[in-house]
């Protein structure tokens, strides 16, 4: 960097430092002694009116004064006028309205000594104390101002912090990338002037906010990482870490990088603004700050965070409602069935070369239900029913449908399944278990009875308002009739079955059966 392009940049640490330290201090103190006015005509404390005019005079021209100084960087120091003499006048004119301030506030705290509930003496003392801090700040103002006698190492040393974010929020290179009332809220507002925070604070909670303060980044980050705000008020000029870093860890952070932050800094140089403004920041603000602007950028950044919460849980309510609505329909049609409709095919049909059906039936229900109420016949057939669609997820087969107090399962639909045979198989002596553990615990004569068959069947989505996945053919046809055919607590399987299943379980031969509608046939009780 040259010598010039140095200089100029000191120059501008120079003038940052002096509105950090010396113009938005003063400027606070103003805005708390308008503050303390309001509350005396509130309280109608009109006896101390005339010395809180005479100090907020004062204030006025402090800032008006500390104002002129920081304009550029540099004193107007005049021509037949050496550096000494500058020195004494530049002290004399900065300090003389803060000993009006300082004088005044002593004066009219010392009258309420005798009250230490008066309402104004707090606040009275905060000011004070601000004065005090402002007057230990008034050497740096002149000890930074340029001179011969002052060397730049020795002047870049008390401004290093500043300078430290100056470097921080340089330009990125070429190619990157009348007021209504403010909406209640909850603010941080991050400063390590006190007298910054306490002005911002008093205000905000006059408008309706919940605030709280940090002094510094390290407190903001764990204030903000256990609390929720709706809005950081965020000074940049801060030591040990930076209000740059901060905004950098609270966007890069997923629970923290949705909350607004509105910079409010001293340093007044583009390359900072648009800095702070890529990386994050819903606002930047320079030091002193008009209060009006200040309350109209927080209601529009708050009003913008309430439009993007809201859009957020609309987005949150859709995908629930599209979760909700995707468990539906998973109920009533099988996923890769939900796939293939959503990729476009209009007519859902397979033919299945081999599947395994079973139906169960509650034994005696029908005869049950007339003696319980509608509720509680309700309440028993959810119960039985719902152990059976765990069970069918448990072994891989699908539900297909129930039919009053049957229930039917299949296996090798809607995609094939080499074992299908013995999924269904040893599904069925559990459902068998579970209607009998139902019937222990209610005291009702509950039993089932099973029938399975295997083979072709045809398979498909029928309907276009009230879906229903279905199965079809001879093979679902006799599987029925192995059902109603079966014996109360038994699972009486075809021949079809047996011949796919092999010697994999104890068998029972019932002999030939006549099954209605469809003769005589050889079929097998499964041995319990």
């Amino acid at each position: 960097m040259s010598a010039n392009a140095s200089e100029e940049r000191f120059n501008r640490a120079v003038t940052a430092y002096l509105r950090q330290e010396v113009q938005a201090p003063a400027a606070a103190v103003s805005d708390f002694l308008d503050i303390i006015i309001e509350d005396a005509r509130r309280l109608k404390l009109d006896h101390v009116l005339a010395d809180l005019e005479r100090m907020r005079s004062a204030s006025i021209q402090l800032t008006t004064f500390v104002k002129s100084v920081t304009t550029d960087g540099s004193s107007a120091q005049g021509q037949a006028e050496n550096f000494e003499a500058f020195q004494r006048r530049l002290r004399h004119d900065l300090r003389s309205p803060l000993n009006v301030i300082k004088g005044y506030s002593e004066l009219l705290i010392e009258d309420m000594d005798a009250d230490n509930n008066h309402p104004l003496r707090e606040d009275l003392t905060k000011l004070r104390d601000s004065a005090d801090q402002l007057l230990a700040q008034i050497d740096a103002i002149v000890t930074l101002t340029r001179s011969e006698q002052t060397p730049q190492e020795s002047r870049a040393q008390q401004v290093g912090f500043v300078e430290d974010v100056l470097r921080t929020v340089q330009p990125l290179h070429v190619g990157s990338a009348a007021p209504e009332a403010a909406l209640s809220s909850r603010v941080l507002v991050v400063d390590d002037n006190a007298a910054n925070r306490d002005v911002l604070a008093r205000r905000l909670t006059r408008e309706g906010h919940q605030v709280v303060t940090a002094a510094n980044g390290a407190s903001a980050l764990e204030l903000v990482a256990t609390e929720e705000f709706d809005l950081v008020l965020l000074d940049l000029i801060m030591p040990e870490m930076n209000g740059f870093e901060v905004l950098r860890r609270l966007k890069a952070t997923e629970h923290t990088s949705h909350v607004p932050v509105i910079v409010i800094s001293a340093l007044d140089e583009l390359d900072s603004v648009v800095r702070c403004i890529e990386s994050g920041a819903e606002d930047y603000l320079t030091k002193p700050f008009n209060p009006v602007l200040l309350r109209a950028r927080i209601s529009a950044s708050l009003e913008k965070k309430r439009l993007r919460d809201r859009e957020r849980k609309f987005i949150q309510d859709l995908e629930q409602e599209r979760q909700r609505s995707e468990s539906l329909l998973l109920n009533i049609l099988p996923q890769i069935v939900v796939d293939r409709m959503r990729d476009g095919e209009k007519v859902i049909a397979d033919r299945i070369i081999d599947a395994t059906i079973l139906f169960c039936d509650l034994v005696g229900f029908t005869a049950l239900s007339q003696e319980l109420s509608a509720d509680r016949t309700i309440e028993l057939l959810s119960r039985i029913f719902s152990a059976f669609d765990r069970l069918a997820l448990e072994h891989g087969v699908e539900k297909i449908k129930t039919i009053g107090d049957a229930y039917m399962v299949a296996a090798g639909v809607p995609e094939p399944q080499a074992d299908h045979v013995l999924r269904i198989v040893t599904l069925a002596p559990r459902m068998l278990e579970m209607v009998d553990v139902v019937a222990k615990e209610t005291g009702l004569k509950l039993q089932a009875r099973i029938g399975i068959h295997t083979g072709p069947i045809v398979a498909g989505v029928i309907g276009t308002h009230k879906f229903v996945y279905d199965v079809w053919g001879d093979t679902v046809n006799t599987a029925s009739r192995m059902e109603s055919h079966s014996l109360a607590g038994r699972i009486q399987i075809s021949a079809a079955t047996r011949a796919a299943l092999g010697n994999r379980f104890e068998l029972e031969p019932r002999g030939m059966v006549d099954i209605r509608g469809k003769g005589m046939m050889e079929t097998y009780f499964l041995k319990p």
